[in-house]
């Protein structure tokens, strides 16, 4: 059985393309596989844009504006699959672009780090906080960043 499946849906006119889904599953294998997570895991992606992931972020944290990505955990095994499931990313692919621009490293390198930033979420990382818990957090995105893309940095958010 395969490590990850990755259930991938698009809404807003984003386009899920052949090379995003691999990028998006390259990512959070790598953080499988750096936590040392073992057996089958499920993972489901939503790509959006400013507008869809604004109002998921209103409606389910009570947060009125856009954000870059969502995690939603759900920490459970499926009796039918004996897949872990992770849970529900959304990430925003405008949000995505405007910040790998801004940050000189390009939308697919942010993509990347979006995805590794949420699946450290689904698996119960956090940084609620200036404390260690946050750089705790930002070491690991660094780790599995470095792995991914050894010639570049990760920005700290």
């Amino acid at each position: 059985m395969e490590k990850l499946k990755l259930s991938l849906r698009c809404e807003h006119g984003v386009k899920c393309s052949p090379e995003l889904r691999r990028r998006i599953k390259t990512a959070a294998r790598a953080v499988l596989d750096a936590e040392a997570v073992q057996g089958p895991c499920e993972l489901s992606v939503l790509l959006t844009d400013d507008e869809g992931i604004h109002v998921i972020n209103k409606e389910y944290r009570d947060v009125d504006r856009p954000t870059d990505v969502l995690s939603f955990p759900l920490g459970d095994t499926d009796p039918a699959t004996g897949r872990y499931l992770l849970g529900d990313m959304v990430l925003n692919v405008s949000r995505a672009q405007a910040q790998g621009a801004e940050y000189g490293h390009g939308a697919e390198h942010e993509i990347s780090y979006l995805t590794v930033h949420s699946v450290l979420h689904l698996l119960g990382y956090d940084h609620v906080d200036e404390g260690p818990m946050k750089k705790e957090m930002r070491a690991r995105e660094k780790a599995v960043m470095a792995v991914l893309e050894p010639d570049t940095r990760t920005e700290e958010a």
